[in-house]
């Protein structure tokens, strides 16, 4: 009898309509009993932050820094961080919380551009096949750090003159003088002219053991077997990590969100304790800072970009993430949070890596500029050739690649829980009980998918997939979700929605929001939407160019991305009745399942009631057409 009353009581207050089933994952004192939520406040912001700080904050950011004035670059950083990144993860972050659904069913706000939410999964999906590939490479490296001396400290015994364990000053075939393995601005008599490329022993070894890189993309070659066996535990540890989906990532979060910024710090004292370190480190954000640059449009492009980038704004994560608070979490204070976080982190990181690229420049008496890289060259040549410098250098590069698994961990969690909480929304019904079968079933198909990534060619389609699918692409999805949110559902409609979950609000505090969400925020995005398409250039890969058919199928991968808008956009108009004018007023009107998910938070607003009068003023097609079933369509 007890038991009976307890669940009568739960269905009357908690049970929405479209889910009948109870997921057994969740715990009894999430808030909501069916669709679960975050154990603690800490899971969530470890999540989050793990999910933002990814790999571009370490590789990327540092280098950015240095090529755009130093110091200086900060400015535009930070400007770009308060108008659009700011701004932006906000939205995003009170959006997934309001209605607690995924980045597709959360457009029953707008049903037209419900396409939106289906190319950020595309995203997502395509991207997380080339970052599990990325993880698998630092789980090769952290493994092959376990010898002494590191195999990448010399040329490889079958070495050929093409390798050299010193700097060497030679010309190429235009004359200029190239000094280890890096070109610079003096010249040479034609006679002494050398034809060769010379490699450094962590780039020979990058290219010849770990990738056994082939010439091009028209040589596929075999697969690598080593990184095949890499990958697959990658695959396995993500699984592990999310059978329980946010259950248990959110406790494995404890560690992997940490533990970098522990690595960051032991790396960034012992390299400050080094010689050349200090001038590695003006190189970076000293005395080098060049506050010129701030008057050259490019700086504030990579600033916004790196922005936009280093937050994952439009793929989907930060909207899943947030699904799972509870109704009234204050998402404004958590925007701030992780926002700041990442920046900091992505500063602390830039000192960590150039004060020890200040001592390899001082070992190979070379200016820092000559050994500074970005992207694969930080990670997997330059950083494990200046750490091969160092006395016991093999923990300094276990901790170093131990650092890039935790940080690629974090974000491929967030990866595959936008895949998969997308199809428990979208068919609760068949996957609700089976959330282990699921995972287990996304990381094996993320596998299969990225065998073709680990072939000898595997580095070309790495950087292919993310020149065409992580790029402005996504500056594209976020002006349509912009556009979509402010315009079309309306900035002050979701204002009110915000204002239910965190409280009332003066005019005075909407003002700053309103002025990016509507304005400033979509000017920039266009801004440099428009710039990276003019100045695009076709992608290559170590001085490598893409043959013709690469680049094609690079295009066919973005159009199948943003394909989605237009097609579902159209279906739904086709499927719809009355005059078009209609078919487009009803379409750009929240459905009746927009409102939040539990019936105790949806207030006068949402209530059933309020739904009711708002049926009574459309026509019977309208409403069949607004009343999205729990499918994607």
């Amino acid at each position: 009898m007890r038991e009976y009353s307890w669940n009568s009581f739960k269905d009357l207050i908690f049970t929405n309509p479209a889910v009948v089933d109870q997921d057994p994952h969740v715990d009894d004192g999430d808030e909501n009993t069916e669709r679960g939520n975050w154990a603690s406040k800490k899971e969530y912001i470890l999540s989050m932050i793990g999910y933002a700080v990814g790999l571009g904050n370490i590789w990327r950011f540092p280098y950015l820094a240095y090529n755009n004035g130093g110091g200086a670059f900060l400015i535009p950083y930070f400007v770009m961080l308060v108008l659009a990144g700011i701004p932006l993860f906000f939205l995003e972050s009170a959006f997934g919380q309001f209605c607690s659904q995924g980045p597709i069913n959360i457009w029953r706000a707008v049903p037209i551009l419900q396409g939106v939410g289906v190319a950020m999964v595309m995203v997502t999906l395509i991207v997380s096949v080339y970052y599990n590939v990325i993880i698998a490479y630092s789980l090769y490296y952290m493994f092959a750090s376990f010898q002494s001396p590191l195999p990448w400290s010399s040329c490889l015994s079958q070495a050929d003159s093409n390798c050299s364990n010193t700097p060497i000053v030679y010309c190429n075939v235009s004359g200029s003088l190239v000094a280890n393995w890096t070109q610079g601005n003096s010249t040479c008599p034609l006679s002494d002219i050398i034809t060769d490329p010379v490699q450094s022993p962590s780039e020979q070894y990058w290219d010849r053991v770990a990738l056994q890189r082939s010439s091009g993309l028209d040589e596929t070659g075999p697969v690598v077997w080593h990184l095949a066996l890499c990958l697959l535990l990658s695959s396995m540890i993500v699984a592990a990590a999310l059978i329980r989906g946010i259950k248990s990532s959110g406790k494995v979060v404890y560690f992997t969100a940490t533990f970098p910024y522990v690595v960051i710090l032991i790396l960034l004292i012992r390299g400050v304790t080094l010689e050349g370190a200090r001038d590695g480190i003006e190189f970076y954000i000293g005395s080098q800072s060049n506050l010129t640059k701030l008057t050259e449009a490019q700086v504030w492009k990579d600033a916004a970009t790196q922005t936009f980038y280093s937050l994952s704004i439009g793929w989907g994560g930060v909207m899943t993430l947030a699904s799972y608070n509870n109704f009234h979490n204050n998402v404004f204070k958590d925007s701030f949070v992780v926002t700041l976080t990442n920046a900091g982190t992505s500063v602390l990181a830039g000192f960590a890596i150039f004060s020890i690229l200040g001592h390899m420049a001082h070992i190979y008496k070379m200016p820092v500029g000559e050994v500074v890289k970005e992207g694969f060259g930080l990670a997997f040549i330059a950083y494990p050739d200046a750490l091969s410098k160092l006395p016991i250098s093999p923990l300094w590069s276990i901790l170093f690649f131990f650092m890039l698994l935790t940080v690629g961990l974090d974000s491929q969690f967030a990866g595959i829980e936008v895949i998969t909480t997308c199809l428990l929304d979208a068919f609760p019904k068949t996957f609700k009980s089976k959330r282990a079968l699921l995972t287990i079933t996304t990381s094996s198909i993320l596998y299969l998918l990225g065998l073709p990534c680990i072939t000898r060619a595997g580095i070309y389609w790495v950087t292919l997939i993310d020149q065409f699918a992580g790029s402005w692409v996504l500056l594209f999805l976020v002006l349509l979700e912009i556009i979509g949110v402010c315009y079309i559902y309306g900035g002050n409609r979701f204002i009110k929605d915000i204002e239910m979950m965190i409280g009332k609000k003066s005019f005075t505090f909407w003002l700053w929001w309103r002025a990016c969400w509507f304005f400033i925020s979509p000017c920039i995005i266009v801004v440099i939407l428009i710039w990276s398409l003019i100045t695009f250039t076709p992608p290559s890969y170590g001085g490598v160019q893409f043959p013709v058919w690469g680049l094609v199928l690079g295009w066919c991968i973005a159009v199948f991305i943003l394909l989605w808008v237009p097609v579902i956009a159209v279906y739904k108009l086709m499927r719809a009745e009355g005059s078009p004018w209609k078919r487009l007023k009803s379409l750009c009107s929240p459905a009746e399942q927009w409102h939040p998910y539990l019936d105790i938070h949806r207030g006068e607003r949402y209530s059933q009631e309020h739904c009711r009068l708002r049926i009574r003023h459309k026509t019977k097609p309208e409403v069949n057409v607004n009343v999205i079933s729990s499918s994607w369509l």
